[in-house]
This record gives structure tokens, sequence and C-alpha cells, in this order.
């Protein structure tokens, strides 16, 4: 056996490491206030989407990242009467290791919920289209210029301060 193979290098070991050890549905909730009358109206509904993601640390190099999405959907011609109004998050556990601390923000904020957000959207799809409304499709989103947005506003913040 050659002793080269036989142990791992210095560079192999701290080589970094980007694993998805889980992705699951965290919560779901969809509420139709108006039921069943609701289900007269012919008029489009506006789709209102808010969206955010947060990461936490489970232990040494696990990650849990979620991101939640609430579409609200309303009738403008009617008062702002809600439609319906579906709540779904989607998490990821993420195994990181070995990666620069300055480098784990980013991967954490914007490299994962780009992962989750896919499966995200397509729950949402399915959840409107189960609840007898038309399929609601979310646009992509660019959660680097999120991302970078949230960082300019912390900035913003600890210059006030």
């Amino acid at each position: 056996m050659n002793k080269e193979n036989a142990t791992p290098t210095a560079s192999a070991s701290s080589q970094a490491v980007f694993n998805i050890e889980k992705l699951y549905v965290k919560d779901i909730s969809l509420e139709i206030p108006s039921a069943p009358e609701i289900f007269l109206e012919r008029d489009p509904p506006h789709i209102d989407l808010q969206i955010h993601s947060q990461a936490r640390q489970m232990e040494e190099g696990l990650f849990e990242v979620q991101v939640t999405a609430t579409v609200t959907a309303k009738l403008a011609a009617k008062d702002n009467k809600v439609m319906f109004l579906i709540e779904a998050s989607q998490v990821g556990i993420f195994r990181i290791l070995n990666l620069p601390p300055e480098e784990m923000p980013p991967v954490l904020g914007v490299v994962c919920p780009n992962i989750l957000y896919p499966y995200l959207r397509e729950v949402i799809s399915a959840i409107s289209s189960r609840a007898g409304f038309a399929t609601v499709l979310l646009h992509p989103i660019n959660f680097d210029a999120i991302y970078q947005k949230q960082k300019l506003a912390e900035a913003n913040e600890v210059v006030k301060h």
C-alpha cells in the first residue's frame, strides 16, 4: 500500500464541504375565509407575496435554512376581500465545513435559499391548485439582491448609531 494514499493530506482534510442533508416542508397553512361564496367570484385576484429566509446553526458544520412565503390573494373590486392566504416554509439542512467565516453569510443567505426556493414554489403552486383556485406561479427571486440590500440596510443602521 502506498503511504501517500493511506493518510489524507492536509489539503484534503481542509477542503470545503457543502452537502444537502435533508429538504422538507416545515409548515403549510391555507386559509379561505370567505368559502364557499368566494368560488363564485370571476374577477382575477391581486397576488401579494412576502418572502423571507433565516438560518441557524444546529451544531458544528450543520445549518438549518428556512425560506417562508406568504401569498395573499385579494379582490380589488371587492374592497380587497381576501380570497385565500397561503403560508409555507421550505427548509433544508446543510452540512457546510471548512469555509472561511466571511463566506458563510452569503452561502446561508443566497446559495441555500436559491436551492430551497424551487421546492417552495412547487408547494405554493400545488396548494393553490388543490384549494380550487388558479395555480399560483411565483416568479424567480434574486436572493443575491435581497442579501445585498439587507447588508446595505444593516450598514446604514450601524452608521446611524
